[in-house]
């Protein structure tokens, strides 16, 4: 076994050192840094020499910030150079933006009552599957991954991470589904952009502004589909045509995570077998790794194993993929990454191809699976039953939700009430009015 462990772990450092040799990124005041799998190396040029503060000297905040200018690459988005806040509000002495941020999402009520939302098997049945909370604190752990390699900013791409999910409905994809059918005519739901509306009006925790005052940076990171339209603008700002480097970090982390963990929780529910996903060829490739690394694992442990390799494969294939598209386009400012002929940060042609077939392939064994379509039917009529009972009785909703009502509309803010209500609670409140 100590054997198999050593032959992992030279694997992944091999892997690490072929995605990484070689490639070069360019910095702010004529730096150049050579990355390399075991350590990197900075080489100054005709740069002045550039000293940090010490943090007794100067606020601690103008030292991270100090440290971004330094590490960060010049299309990264530095916390100093952010477009603000939509309620000015003055600066932490030991925070950057960007932490204050991911800090705020961390401690909101909607946030937390991601740990009650359904990510695809509702956890009456298991303790084992994912939530949304969960699900959003995996992407958020890959996104930082692939933050730091980019050396873009971590804390920007955690925050949009953790805030991406923020807005979805109960009971996964089958309560969106219905929410959007039942808003056809009020403009519709998406959970990015009810993301985006928790975050700037409906979790109302400060006195002085609605919503948590996220950064224009973050705000704009929950904007994916939004970005796509022509001349597509936050505050007056351009969000398009591409996003920043570190929403597009978190928009694949999302993808990468949930195809894995899905898995994860299909085998474990018994909806998928190996034997299955062998027609597909990505979790052919996962398996092979595993295979090549280990001889002797029980069931459980080669799963578990084929779970991160699937992971693996897809991160280092990004990686691969992404520096090459920075080296060939060179950007130099967020900007640049923004005005890219093509999406930065994205998979191989070969990868795309494999991701996209397993991700139909989710849909069709698991999303769409008789076993989740009987829980969806049971979710989406109870959801049904309280938006038409609200909508009749919109004072049996909660004081702050009936405050929104003149400027919202009635759907609108019968919507926003249930977009905010965990499994449970959905329970709760369908037997409270429908006994």
């Amino acid at each position: 076994m100590q054997h198999e462990t050593n032959q992992a772990k030279s694997h992944f450092t091999n892997c690490a050192r072929k995605i990484t040799k070689s490639l070069y990124f360019k910095y702010r005041y004529s730096t150049i840094t050579t990355i390399h799998a075991d350590n990197i190396v900075a080489e100054e040029t005709k740069a002045e020499t550039r000293t940090l503060v010490h943090p007794m000297k100067d606020s601690i905040r103008n030292t991270l910030n100090q440290r971004e200018s330094v590490l960060l690459a010049p299309y990264a988005t530095s916390s100093s150079a952010s477009a603000g806040r939509r309620y000015p509000e003055p600066e932490h002495p030991s925070r950057c933006r960007f932490q204050r941020d991911r800090d705020r999402i961390i401690h909101s009520r909607c946030f937390r009552r991601l740990e009650y939302k359904t990510q695809v098997f509702t956890r009456s049945s298991c303790d084992h599957y994912r939530t949304r909370l969960t699900h959003s604190v995996e992407v958020a752990a890959v996104a930082r991954t692939l933050a730091r390699i980019f050396q873009v900013n971590e804390d920007l791409t955690e925050s949009i991470a953790l805030a991406h999910d923020i807005g979805h409905s109960p009971f996964g994809h089958a309560g969106e589904n219905e929410l959007n059918a039942l808003m056809s005519d009020a403009g519709g739901f998406d959970h990015n952009l009810q993301s985006l509306r928790w975050v700037e009006l409906l979790d109302i925790q400060y006195p002085d502004f609605p919503g948590l005052n996220l950064s224009w940076e973050v705000r704009a990171g929950l904007m994916k589909h939004e970005a796509e339209k022509p001349n597509a603008q936050l505050d007056g700002l351009a969000i398009g045509p591409r996003q920043s480097i570190e929403a597009q970090i978190a928009d694949i982390a999302d993808d990468i995570t949930y195809y894995a963990h899905d898995t994860d929780d299909a085998l474990l529910a018994k909806i998928l077998t190996e034997e299955l996903l062998e027609t597909q060829e990505l979790w052919r490739m996962a398996t092979e790794r595993t295979n090549q690394t280990y001889s002797n694992l029980d069931r459980g442990q080669h799963i578990r194993i084929t779970i991160r390799n699937l992971l693996d494969l897809q991160i280092e294939d990004i990686v691969s993929n992404s520096l090459q598209k920075l080296t060939t386009h060179e950007p130099q400012s967020t900007s640049d990454v923004m005005q890219a002929p093509e999406q930065i940060v994205a998979f191989s042609p070969d990868m795309q191809e494999h991701a996209a077939s397993f991700r139909s392939f989710l849909y069709q064994h698991v999303y769409f699976s008789q076993s989740i379509k009987n829980q969806a039917e049971i979710a989406t009529a109870m959801l049904r039953h309280l938006f038409h009972h609200y909508c009749q009785h919109p004072g049996h909703m909660g004081k702050k939700a009936q405050s929104r009502l003149a400027e919202d509309g009635l759907k609108r803010t019968v919507c926003d009430y249930l977009s905010g209500f965990t499994d449970k609670y959905v329970f709760q409140e369908h037997a409270r009015y429908f006994r």
